[in-house]
């Protein structure tokens, strides 16, 4: 699970986590003041197998450059 946490000014950092009892838990240090308030956005890692899928899946489909011929190319 990946975390970005944010300070005033629209400065953010990006650090990893593991969800504990209820706890997310740093993997790394961080550089808060005790008590201090940050917003946080959480962003889920995806599966191996799901990731490698999507990736297949995008390296076989045509770009959509064309849109009409790409939806010509699906109907068929």
């Amino acid at each position: 699970m990946h975390l970005v946490y944010k300070w005033g000014l629209g400065l953010s950092k990006v650090i990893r986590v593991r969800y504990e009892k209820g706890v997310l838990k740093p993997l790394e240090p961080v550089e808060f003041q005790e008590g201090e308030e940050v917003i946080v956005s959480v962003e889920r890692k995806v599966a191996h197998g799901l990731a490698e899928l999507v990736e297949s899946l995008r390296k076989e489909t045509p770009k959509a450059d064309n849109p009409e011929r790409l939806l010509e190319e699906m109907r068929k």
